[in-house]
């Protein structure tokens, strides 16, 4: 006769709606096991959005406050776990953002386990990804910032910690202005993983878009590590750089500093490069090359204001001209090189 085949990993789960019920009751017992288990089933039910709504409706929330001081690392890390499988959910990212469970929860990113601190960067960056979420973290920023800057984090963490800032700042970027954001941002503009340049300079263009944050980068002494990081070989890098400088050179200053840095030429060199264009097959590089190129011919309009820039760019006319004329060009380049032209060609 065949036995009965168990994980032992997981708890027994009860029928239908006595499911949900009866695991947050296993997660009360003493036994650090028990409550391990009853997680993990936990786990497993939440990919069924019915128990989720069961979780979040039936007030159980809130019963895993407890569970973030527990004295078992591997019971805080699956219950953070837990959380980023609710929030994937529309009720479940609400109910988080609700409730009283974010300051506990916030304190776990100082936790002695790194799968812990993991999973809380994980929960933290899906909430920040919806402007209601963005919000409630932005008084977590001064606390990120400082993660930031240690430095100890492995790669994946430093990701989701720089994509979360980035998208804090977005929506509000002075928080993070105001905790030193571009000085910390720029150092992790020249490091090795393209991910983590990649997300720096995205978190570095949020800021930029403000009049402060235009101001702290071209005192900051980062735009040389900008206009170098147009030539990156991640084009997401490139697209984020080529964002920041656009936004930069509708300042004074940061026209003259682009300027100094010798930055039309590198523009140009992105604005006319059609064989990778005509080349590119896959939909998604295809829409950040085309945003690169948007970006380009915006920072190539701005400098165009500048006496010196525009110079400069009324002797490379033509590679412009090619740019708003071609008939097979995509309509919105069209458009953004026929407004460069324009800005370049005024006269008074």
């Amino acid at each position: 006769m065949a036995g009965c085949l168990t994980d032992p990993s997981r708890a027994p789960v009860a029928f239908g709606q006595r499911a949900v019920p009866q695991l947050f009751a296993e997660l009360q017992r003493p036994e650090a096991g028990r409550r391990q288990r009853a997680l993990a089933s936990l786990c497993d039910l939440m990919h069924n959005p019915e128990r989720v709504y069961q979780a979040v409706r039936g007030g159980f929330l809130e019963q895993l406050e407890v569970l973030f001081k527990d004295e078992d690392p591997s019971v805080r890390t699956t219950t953070c776990e837990l959380l980023h499988m609710l929030t994937a959910h529309c009720v479940g990212r609400q109910a988080l953002l609700s409730s009283a469970l974010l300051p506990p929860l916030s304190q776990l990113l100082d936790d002695s386990s790194s799968s812990c601190r993991r999973s809380v960067h994980r929960v933290l960056n899906r909430l920040s990804l919806l402007p209601a979420g963005a919000d409630a973290l932005l008084t977590l920023i001064p606390k990120l910032m400082l993660k930031l800057k240690e430095d100890e984090e492995e790669e994946e963490v430093q990701v989701l910690l720089l994509s979360t800032l980035s998208s804090c700042s977005r929506l509000d970027a002075l928080p993070a202005l105001a905790a030193d954001g571009v000085s910390l941002l720029g150092h992790k503009l020249s490091h090795r993983s393209p991910n983590i340049r990649r997300e720096a300079a995205a978190a570095m263009m949020a800021l930029s878009a403000c009049e402060d944050g235009k101001r702290q980068v071209c005192e900051g002494a980062v735009l040389p590590v900008l206009v170098a990081l147009l030539r990156d070989e991640d084009i997401e890098v490139q697209v984020n750089a080529a964002g920041v400088i656009m936004y930069i050179v509708i300042i004074t200053t940061g026209k003259q500093q682009c300027l100094d840095l010798d930055v039309v030429p590198v523009l140009l060199d992105l604005v006319t490069k059609k064989k990778e264009e005509e080349e590119e097959t896959d939909e998604e590089r295809k829409r950040r090359r085309k945003a690169l190129l948007m970006y380009s011919l915006r920072a190539l309009t701005g400098l165009a204001e500048a006496p010196g820039g525009r110079r400069l760019l009324l002797e490379q006319l033509p590679l412009l001209v090619m740019r708003s004329e071609a008939a097979e060009e995509d309509q919105d380049i069209r458009r953004a090189a026929q407004t460069a032209i324009r800005v370049i060609t005024w006269t008074p």
